[in-house]
């Protein structure tokens, strides 16, 4: 079986590298230089490392036997200018794959990272990356996988999901509950419908008011309901604090104590602190944008030895730098 963490073919073949990398190959394969190189790799700014599986990955499908890697391991805090990956090997086996190894970990990273921040601010309170739909279908498994590593308690795509080895979450969306014309109607039907493990979570902003649809759904599902998701969009005021202590005491006041508060729809960070602080009875956060739309964190890629030699541009001190903290993970 493959990995699942496999390059694409368009990566292997170096479709994905900046063209001096490849005219770089070219000349040197031509004026046959190919000596042993030290890359060190290193972040811009401290944050969560993520994406080193993928790299690894890559570097075990075109590095030669003989070769050497050391690296960080997924899911470590990382220190700005710290050594996260050490590669000792033939320079033109790994030349054109530096876009790429790079690249993998500043956007990974940078998802991990901004989830790491998101789920501290929430902690206890589980976080679930609801980020697909803000990227492109073709990365969108490596934001929920980097969701996942920064401590997020699950994900929305099955592909995401897979990478992490759990199960997606998810529960009905509005166009369900709109095509039904009724928020008990589409509730029964996916409460006859779908296996008893996945959990019954059910909408309760589309037609009426939050409070009368989480009491309407609640008495129609009795204690197969595990929660009740609020979603109020902005033009309707957004999910506030006094909303959810209201939709809580009125769950407990009609013997509903254990139908769990998901809250979700514009989840950032501030608004956490804010539910927090105020006390909102909230039991799962999900998360979108403020996850997806982080920034990547910049790596930077720089030979430091050549045939063992010490060198080093300008500014960068020659030689390997130590961190003991790094693991061999190849030769």
């Amino acid at each position: 079986m493959a990995d699942l963490f496999d390059p694409a073919q368009i990566v292997v073949e170096g479709h994905t590298a900046d063209v001096y990398f490849l005219r770089t190959r070219e000349i040197l394969q031509k004026v046959g230089l190919n000596p042993v190189v030290t890359m060190e790799v290193f972040p811009a700014r401290d944050g969560i490392l993520c994406g080193m599986r993928e790299v690894i990955a890559l570097l075990r499908r075109v590095l030669p036997q003989g070769s050497q890697v050391w690296a960080l391991e997924e899911g470590e805090m990382m220190r700005e200018k710290e050594v996260v990956l050490r590669i000792r090997a033939p320079y033109l086996s790994f030349a054109i794959y530096e876009t790429a190894y790079l690249g993998i970990l500043a956007q990974e990273s940078g998802w991990a990272s901004a989830a790491r921040a998101v789920v501290e601010a929430a902690r206890p309170t589980p976080v679930i990356s609801f980020g697909a739909r803000h990227v492109h279908p073709e990365v969108a498994a490596r934001l929920e996988y980097a969701a996942l590593v920064g401590g997020c308690a699950s994900c929305a795509t099955p592909a995401g999901a897979r990478l992490g080895g759990i199960d997606p979450s998810g529960t009905i969306p509005h166009a369900m509950v709109l095509i039904w014309g009724d928020t008990v109607k589409a509730a029964t039907a996916f409460d006859r419908h779908m296996p008893p493990e996945v959990q019954r979570i059910v909408l309760v902003d589309t037609f009426r008011d939050e409070v009368e649809e989480a009491l309407r759904v609640a008495q129609a599902l009795g204690d197969r309901l595990w929660g009740v998701r609020l979603d109020t969009p902005s033009e309707r005021g957004g999910v506030t604090p006094d909303l959810i202590k209201e939709v809580r005491a009125r769950l407990d006041g009609a013997g509903y104590s254990k139908v769990k508060i998901v809250v979700s729809g514009g989840v950032h960070l501030e608004k956490i602190r804010r539910f927090k602080d105020e006390g909102a009875p909230v039991d799962a956060y999900g998360v979108g944008s403020a996850i997806s739309s982080s920034s990547p964190i910049d790596f930077t890629a720089d030979i430091k030895a050549i045939e063992g030699v010490p060198i080093a541009k300008r500014g960068r001190i020659p030689g390997e730098i130590a961190n003991p903290r790094l693991k061999k993970t190849i030769g």
